[in-house]
């Protein structure tokens, strides 16, 4: 029985081989097979295995072609591959691994030698990918980080020329956030900042939504095809979340913890108008601050083509 979530994606044309390796890793991993090159492209794109291994001798597209090709491509790039082949001498193997190739193993195999080397390249490919994760996730409210926002931002941005759809983007910022410090103490800070990450997370209903924290006390969401009226239903729901935690707050002239809104929607085909998206909203935000804070302040303004 599987117990192991990772996946292994076998390519090789013989059949026998196939079986070989399939048996020998069945029962530690999820096993993908493919017999040709391109095969083993249309199952890396779709299944996105955690490790491929690889024949080199294959008719059409080889080995040495595949992993070229894996690794042009941003959704595969990634992905460790283990070359198994027949061919022993120094020059293929130096080959594959300039082409990018974390191993290789020459046929005939030991079994357990291909179990131990598959069993070190997921745990690597494992740990890559939760240090992938912690770098782009803020450690004290568990959202994503402003790197991340940056990048997702740019990906939305990119999005909404390519199909002229809506991209609505809000700036949030923690009403005298520093003031709580003074009074409360940095452990309660931290704690408020966390429980208002999740409020406002726990807003979003879409996959596509995104929060993130921007740094300090400031909050930011990127709501990918919303259009002005359906972004600010998610903001004003977020400012009412964070209203329903009842974080005592005194020292802001009333009894609780709010928090004030900047937001923005663009469209068009501006390659620098994300980054002027974000400067509206955050201009948006400082208007909120001076209209009396705990609300809402939307540009009218929407970016068209230029």
């Amino acid at each position: 029985m599987t117990i192991n979530h990772q996946t292994v994606l076998i390519v090789d044309d013989e059949k026998s081989n196939l079986k070989i390796l399939s048996d020998l890793l069945r029962d530690d991993v999820r096993v993908i097979l493919a017999k040709s090159g391109e095969q083993a492209i249309a199952k890396a794109e779709q299944y996105r295995p955690d490790l491929v291994l690889l024949d080199i001798v294959m008719p059409k597209m080889n080995g040495f072609d595949v992993i070229q090709h894996l690794k042009q491509q941003a959704s595969t790039s990634t992905i460790p591959v283990i070359f198994v082949s027949a061919l022993g001498d120094t020059d293929n193997e130096v080959r594959g691994f300039d082409l990018g190739a974390c191993d290789y193993i020459q046929k005939p195999f030991q079994s357990s030698l291909v179990r131990a080397r598959v069993k070190l390249h997921l745990q690597l490919a494992k740990q890559r990918l939760l240090l992938e994760k912690l770098a782009n996730i803020d450690p004290l409210t568990a959202i994503a980080n402003r790197r991340k926002f940056s990048d997702k931002l740019q990906l939305e941005w990119a999005r909404c020329q390519h199909d002229d759809r809506p991209l609505s983007l809000v700036m949030i910022d923690i009403d005298y956030f520093k003031q709580f410090n003074d009074r409360y103490g940095h452990a309660a800070g931290d704690e408020a900042l966390s429980k208002v990450a999740q409020a406002l997370e726990g807003q979003l209903e879409r996959g596509t939504d995104f929060v993130a924290r921007y740094g300090g006390e400031e909050f930011v969401l990127v709501l990918p095809d919303t259009d002005q009226n359906e972004a600010q239903e998610v903001v004003e729901r977020c400012r009412a979340a964070v209203d329903a935690l009842k974080i005592r707050h005194e020292t802001a002239g009333g009894e609780f913890l709010t928090i004030s809104l900047g937001g923005a929607t663009c469209s068009g085909r501006d390659g620098e108008a994300h980054e002027q998206l974000l400067q509206r909203a955050d201009a948006m935000l400082y208007q909120a601050k001076q209209q009396g804070r705990d609300c809402v302040v939307w540009e009218e303004e929407v970016c068209q083509q230029r």
